[in-house]
């Protein structure tokens, strides 16, 4: 079995996290060399190529192994020098997650404000589709996901954290517009759609389950969940927005339900890996408790 000098999984996970040798001493405080005999080392106990010598360098398969344990060791590291208090201003690695952009626009901030102020922890969030976002927990570069994936990532544990509810909905002057005799499939199909990017397939989803046929009108792609509610509202598009976004609009008249009553609903869980970590355990919490208040069951 092939063991790893800790200084050397420090290292590792370093290059990786800054992209090169040299940033990656610079932040070490050694030299690029010690940095390269280091990798080298750990290359020759693996007895094979952990990290492609590219720009940014990048893990092998047999890197992104090393790099889950390079990571998990660092956690238990920070966990034990934070119960030993002897973690000072900014000594704590940022916990990597990452977080689909709908549940950052609505609820996951309030999960972080709810960490207490006294577990001095850092978070470093990442953005990605819910249906993605467990390839960043395969590759070891996020600890933890909302996502909407309930299978579990291979040393990762699932719970389910409850379903995000979306309303179709336009602007009423959208709707005079593009539904002058009201709401019909021929109108639908030429009335351009909201599309958070490419990966988006909600509006898709959703014109398929009405009319039976694949979204193929003209449509907008905005990457912004609060911009493309906005945009909405303006009657750029028509467009699912969570119900948190829409429920006042649609309250006031600004927005009109496409097909009133008719909602869309997406489960999201909460991975994270298995490892035996106060931070993680404390944020599991914060994410669970918020996510119960503000998800549907």
């Amino acid at each position: 079995m092939a063991t790893f000098q800790t200084e050397h999984l420090r290292t590792f996970v370093t290059v990786l996290e800054d992209g090169t040798f040299d940033a990656a001493a610079r932040r070490l405080h050694v030299t690029a060399s010690a940095v390269s005999q280091r990798i080298k080392a750990m290359e020759q106990t693996a007895g094979q190529v952990l990290l492609q010598r590219t720009t940014p360098i990048a893990p092998t398969p047999a890197g992104v192994v090393v790099l889950k344990l390079a990571r998990q060791m660092r956690q238990l590291e920070a966990d034990a020098t934070a119960e030993l208090g002897l973690a000072g201003p900014g000594g704590l690695s940022a916990i990597p997650v990452v977080v689909n952009s709908d549940s950052l626009a609505t609820w996951f901030v309030d999960a972080l404000a709810a960490m207490p102020p006294s577990s001095g922890l850092t978070f470093r969030i990442l953005r990605e589709d819910e249906h993605h976002s467990v390839s960043l927990l395969r590759s070891g570069t996020v600890m933890a996901a909302v996502t909407a994936s309930p299978e579990a990532v291979t040393g990762c544990s699932v719970r389910q954290l409850g379903s995000m509810v979306y309303r179709a909905v336009a602007s009423r002057q959208f709707m005079d517009r593009w539904f002058p005799h009201g709401f019909s499939t021929a109108d639908f199909a030429r009335a351009p759609a909201m599309q958070f990017d490419e990966s988006d397939n909600l509006q898709g989803n959703f014109f398929h389950e009405i009319t039976g046929q694949t979204l193929g009108g003209p449509q907008h792609f905005l990457p912004d969940t609060l911009q493309l509610a906005q945009a909405i509202e303006l009657g750029l598009g028509w467009g699912l927005m969570p119900e948190a976004h829409c429920k006042e609009g649609l309250r006031r008249g600004r927005l009109v339900e496409l097909v009133p009553g008719h909602v869309t609903s997406v489960p999201l869980f909460w991975q994270r890996w298995k490892i035996q970590s106060a931070a993680l355990d404390a944020l599991t919490l914060a994410v669970s408790t918020t996510a119960a208040a503000a998800l549907a069951a």
